[in-house]
């Protein structure tokens, strides 16, 4: 009998759902969430209970039992610094996601929810491959400051998902293989991942790397300071939104949509063209970079996320990086498929579920 799965990956305002039996799609939503709903709710923690109802109504209306479910799964938000894997949703967790310990966001809520579910119907909840996942190997940590430390920040769910898929086709394993993978979207992430570890990454969220549709990416340092201290943006919340929110592509062009930067460039905008010639240069620069990482030992550079979608910007960034290592292509996300075989691959026995504790006192430099 193949296990039924429930995915639950919440977003800024809708939450998407799916059910797998064992890796095939029963069926898929995206719940949409009024901005004037979600507005009521002064933190993301008290959209939990108003986002549990939206989907078991929406579960009800479509006559699915959900005491059938041998596991729900959703998507982890910012624990601690964390290995990769299915870890299962206990305490910490949910106190952790509970008081956004490190970060308010609506993934948070994924874990939470997926508990609330697999507590009424009795069955396990899990989380996979969380935002916090950090494997840097200790070298990478030292920014140069020592009071600030590098702390890994990508879309691992996503990059590993798409690595494990390329292994596959290749009749490879995962753990075997050295890969570069940049997941380009919203928010863009790019990773060095060797024998199945992430070693080694660009955070586009704080300020690193690449810049992406609304975030700045690394920035010179010094101009950053004086910007900081030039009361154009006096509070901590007003610069953090200059960075990521109303940076990047946006920024330089008004629109955060690659696809209206298209139609810009082919109606002769020579800025729109420069600015994406510019993603795509900054990209095949990170890519490279991490190739020094793995020490030229590169399987492949995948390139992922929906940007991937735009053959300007793969041809664009294989125009560089070819070189290095043959450039596949997956476009996209694999997000809820990637959190149902990561819950499978438990219940089936390939792993064992692993256990989030309390932060531990790590050693500064």
């Amino acid at each position: 009998m193949p296990f039924n799965i429930l995915a639950v990956n919440p977003g800024s305002t809708s939450t998407k759902i799916a059910i797998f039996e064992d890796e095939k799609l029963v069926s898929e939503v995206g719940l949409d969430h009024p901005v004037s709903e979600i507005s009521k709710f002064p933190k993301t923690i008290d959209q939990l209970d108003f986002r549990l109802k939206v989907i078991k109504d929406y579960l009800k209306s479509q006559n699915y039992d959900i005491n059938k479910l041998d596991a729900c799964v959703g998507r982890g938000g910012y624990l601690h610094p964390i290995e990769a894997g299915t870890y299962t949703v206990n305490d910490a967790i949910v106190h952790d996601l509970s008081i956004a310990l490190h970060g308010d966001h609506a993934a948070n809520l994924g874990a939470l929810l997926a508990k609330k579910i697999g507590d009424e119907v009795g069955c396990p909840a899990y989380t996979v491959d969380p935002t916090a996942v950090d494997e840097l190997q200790p070298v990478a940590r030292l920014s140069g400051m020592p009071d600030i430390t590098r702390r890994s920040k990508i879309h691992a769910l996503n990059m590993r998902a798409v690595s494990r898929e390329y292994a596959k086709s290749i009749g490879k394993k995962f753990e075997d293989l050295n890969l570069i993978v940049a997941h380009m979207g919203g928010g863009c992430t790019t990773g060095a991942i060797s024998h199945g570890k992430m070693i080694d990454m660009f955070n586009g969220l704080d300020g690193d790397g690449a810049f992406a549709p609304t975030r700045s990416g690394g920035v010179p340092v010094g101009d950053l300071i004086r910007l900081c201290y030039s009361g154009k943006y006096p509070t901590v919340d007003d610069m953090m939104k200059h960075a990521v929110g109303n940076a990047g592509i946006v920024a330089y062009l008004g629109t955060a949509d690659m696809r209206e930067v298209d139609k810009m460039i082919e109606n002769g905008d020579k800025k729109a063209r420069l600015v994406k010639d510019a993603f795509i240069y900054q990209h095949a620069k990170d890519i490279g970079a991490l190739s020094v990482v793995l020490k030229g030992d590169v399987d492949a550079v995948i390139l992922t996320g929906g940007i991937a979608y735009d053959k300007d910007v793969t041809d664009g960034i294989a125009s560089y990086v070819q070189r290095i290592a043959p450039v596949v292509v997956i476009p996209g996300e694999r997000e809820m498929i990637a959190l149902c075989q990561g819950a499978l691959r438990v219940l089936n026995g390939e792993e064992e579920a692993k256990t989030y504790c309390e932060e531990e006192e790590k050693e500064e430099f």
